[in-house]
């Protein structure tokens, strides 16, 4: 956890993290967690102040567009979107772990509901992955390895050279296109590891139109949060 400051003078917030790994200051405005400032270990502090300052204008339209990711979420209301459809949320008294009926999710009623929502879409994402994942990986003619459900921040899908194969299971919350491409994306990485024009060739074959899909996810996969 970074420690949360204002810059000045343009008194944006921000906050600070240093990483052994960072070669140089870094600044990335995420919609949820605000902006931060990554500094390599021996930086002093006032590269930061400086880092913000000087890219105030950039920093301040990333800030307008989470805001608008954030009106975006909020917006939903009572649903939350799966595959192109929304659900309704019903909360139950007593409940535990989240169930679909229909076009509405039951969910428990307090505290809990969100993680119990996390849990059901971390395994319908197992259950929707697989077999798109089995059939793609038979059309490339290479098998995978393995597959894992995360949630990353930053990363939709992973292919080892191993043939390790690892989704984010917010694609649940993206209209079906996305997940089909992401997918995939991913399993033509069995085959091509980079992203050559020779790779997005087989990308194209294989997921005719991917180029919607992949604008979607650029555009709006801020959103992709409960």
């Amino acid at each position: 956890m970074g420690l949360p400051v204002a810059a000045s003078p343009s008194d944006i917030p921000y906050a600070v993290r240093r990483s052994t790994r960072a070669r140089r200051v870094r600044v990335t405005v995420d919609p949820h967690a605000g902006v931060e400032v990554v500094l390599p270990q021996r930086a002093p502090e006032r590269e930061a102040a400086r880092a913000v300052a000087q890219l105030r204008g950039w920093i301040e339209r990333r800030l307008a567009e989470a805001e608008a990711v954030r009106a975006q979420v909020a917006a939903r209301g009572d649903t939350v979107p799966y595959l192109g459809t929304d659900l309704r949320l019903v909360r139950e008294p007593g409940r535990t772990r989240a169930h679909r009926r229909g076009d509405e999710l039951l969910v428990p009623d307090g505290d809990g509901a969100r993680d119990a929502i996390e849990r059901w879409y971390r395994r319908r994402a197992r259950a929707e992955i697989a077999p798109r994942l089995d059939a793609a990986a038979a059309a490339v003619g290479r098998p995978y390895r393995s597959l894992t459900i995360r949630g990353q921040r930053t990363r939709w899908g992973s292919c080892s050279a191993s043939g390790a194969m690892s989704f984010n299971w917010r694609l649940l919350l993206a209209p079906e296109p996305v997940l089909d491409y992401v997918v995939w994306h991913e399993a033509c990485h069995l085959v091509v590891m980079d992203h050559s024009p020779r790779f997005w060739a087989l990308v194209a074959r294989h997921c005719p139109g991917y180029e919607g899909p992949r604008r979607w996810l650029r555009r709006h996969g801020a959103t992709l949060v409960l």
